[in-house]
């Protein structure tokens, strides 16, 4: 009986540690983010990220969707700048398991029997920066790293903007409901 007492303690472990998109933001503690209502993307910064320019442009779509619905408008005269870099890597997870089992009727029986499993998954991480257009300095940060979607392209739109929400969620500081 005891044991169902920690039954939802340990589901909601399970569910909160196979978060999908794991996100980590920074920013100038000194910056009153009040005072942005505006932006425009930071061509610079934005091409020499390393990724294909369809995939580009989906990000971007993305980050300007959900900077407008946090009350912000794009501008030829902008508050923020925003750019973003990305990174990509391998992920390889090994998994051993060992089945063991003893005599059983027949002594020839006795043994164990080991199997490793290999995954490899792609795990890609957008940075999105905020950049203060007046003073050029960076002012929030937000990185988001998941596993990446390559081969349907509704699937991968979907990622993207599911990244870009979940990054931007933490803007402004303060602002996510805890």
């Amino acid at each position: 009986m005891k044991a169902f007492k920690f039954l939802p303690l340990l589901l909601l472990f399970v569910f909160t540690s196979c978060s999908t998109v794991r996100v980590a933001t920074d920013f100038d503690k000194e910056v009153n983010f009040n005072q942005y209502n505006s932006f425009a993307f930071y061509k610079p910064g934005i091409d020499k990220a390393k990724i294909n320019d369809l995939d580009k442009k989906r990000i971007l779509r993305a980050i300007e969707s959900e900077l407008t619905t946090k009350g912000l408008i794009k501008s030829e005269i902008p508050d923020l700048l925003v750019s973003i870099f990305t990174k990509e890597r391998e992920r390889v997870d090994v998994y051993n398991n060992n089945f063991g089992y003893g005599w059983g009727w027949n002594p020839y029986w006795y043994g164990s029997y080991n199997t490793s499993n290999v995954s490899r998954t792609a795990e890609g991480t957008l940075f999105i920066d905020l950049i203060d257009a007046k003073t050029n300095n960076l002012v929030w940060q937000g990185m988001g790293t998941a596993d990446l979607v390559t081969q349907n392209m509704e699937k991968k739109e979907e990622r993207i903007r599911e990244i870009v929400m979940k990054i931007l969620a933490e803007y402004p500081p303060g602002s996510k409901i805890k």
